[in-house]
């Protein structure tokens, strides 16, 4: 009977411990939808900076955490160009929504049943009144994102993620989202992986309590995404606990992480046809699920778009002309020592426009500053050709080439 117990037990831990598999979906960017609906002009204007803070400040009350000084600057996340999204449940019985998993930000956030904007209509609300596990937190949060703001009350309930179960996590219900971006997003809100101090939302962000009630088998988590799925190939896949060595080849390239905020890393240089160009002294960078681009300080993304032959437009965009594809240069970031290069095919997004089809650059200039330097962003544009590993315990990311899955 002992020996039964035994077994039992130790089929429990393996199976409670197990690796937590995350469909990911595939959509197109909110500035694509925006742009092919001739809204983006009017999009980009509505939401300048200045422009949000005579409309919208109003709505923040005094000491909202992301109205503070210096803190609204420092959110980055880009909502307008997030593309993967997965699902979630909250509450007890559950009640499903899909987040962006965004290693940008660190705080979860849903839609409330109170939500009085018209983004929230069209999208899947929590019901905290149909919940028996829901506790009322009593403050407020604002998130001031790169291209939409929101405002909210926090709470604390029971989370799924897969087969894994959080218990008492602190998320925002939002009640305020204005702007375009939230009305047409895919999705319905977002779930934070960053660390702690990148948190609007005081509380431990969801990974950490993941960590804290030891439900993951290692303190790592990694992305697969996959820019052209089809077949049995998934769009993308997030694993909790570790990695699959089937979306990968070789080793992994360990990176340690510079500053606990975003996933930050050092960067030694960006070379154009194998000619250093930029940060030849190293910069930093930053890993983000979230931001669909690769983005970079104005002056050397400048550089970097006419080196690759793009033109701008008059919303801040670049055009490549399609039929030069093939003679456009190789950009490759050295991370590490270890060589990542992009060809044209990977750093152009090719769009339909009407009957058109239409080239754009996977590069954007974000300024960001950050006491050791000028910030780039490695977005999707990169990850969907590099596996990409986030490692708590040790402080380091990974990456290593993707290897997408044989077709049946």
């Amino acid at each position: 009977m002992l020996r039964v117990v035994l077994v039992l037990l130790v089929i429990w831990t393996w199976t409670s411990l197990a690796l937590i598999r995350i469909p990911l979906r595939r959509m197109d960017s909110i500035r694509t939808q925006l742009r092919a609906d001739g809204l983006l002009q009017k999009f980009l204007k509505d939401h300048h900076p200045d422009t949000f803070n005579r409309r919208y400040a109003q709505c923040f009350p005094p000491g909202t955490p992301s109205l503070r000084p210096g803190r609204s600057s420092e959110k980055i996340y880009n909502f307008m160009d997030a593309q993967y999204f997965g699902e979630i449940a909250l509450g007890t019985p559950e009640q499903n929504f899909s987040v962006v998993f965004d290693t940008g930000s660190a705080d979860l956030w849903v839609p409330s049943s109170y939500c009085v904007s018209e983004a929230c209509a069209l999208h899947r609300r929590f019901r905290a009144f149909e919940s028996t596990s829901f506790r009322h937190d009593g403050r407020m949060f604002g998130i001031h994102y790169g291209s939409g703001h929101l405002l909210g009350v926090m709470a604390r309930e029971t989370l799924k993620i897969g087969s894994l179960t959080v218990l008492n996590q602190e998320f925002g219900e939002s009640v305020y989202e204005p702007g375009a971006a939230f009305v047409m997003a895919k999705f319905d809100g977002v779930l934070g992986m960053g660390y702690p101090s990148l948190a609007e939302i005081l509380g431990n962000p969801v990974f950490d309590n993941m960590l804290a009630q030891k439900i993951v088998e290692q303190p790592i988590f990694s992305f697969y995404l996959n820019r052209h799925s089809s077949g049995n190939n998934p769009e993308g896949e997030l694993l909790l606990g570790g990695t699959d060595k089937s979306l990968y080849t070789g080793p992994i390239n360990w990176l340690p992480v510079t500053a606990k905020g975003y996933w930050q890393i050092k960067m030694d240089s960006v070379a154009v046809q194998g000619v250093s160009s930029f940060c030849p002294h190293g910069c930093q960078a930053i890993v983000d699920t979230g931001t669909s681009l690769i983005a970079g300080p104005t002056n050397d993304i400048l550089s970097l778009q006419q080196l690759i032959g793009a033109t701008p437009t008059n919303i801040g965009e670049f055009l490549i002309d399609c039929v030069r594809l093939s003679s456009l240069p190789h950009v490759t970031f050295v991370l590490g020592g270890t060589e990542y290069t992009l060809t044209a095919e990977h750093y152009v997004r090719k769009e339909m426009l009407g009957d058109r089809e239409l080239c754009f650059s996977g590069f954007q200039a974000v300024d960001i500053v950050s006491p050791k330097g000028p910030l780039w962003i490695l977005g999707d544009v990169f990850l969907t050709q590099f596996y990409s590993v986030f490692d708590r315990g040790q402080d380091q990311v990974g990456f290593a080439p993707v290897k997408h899955p044989v077709e049946a």
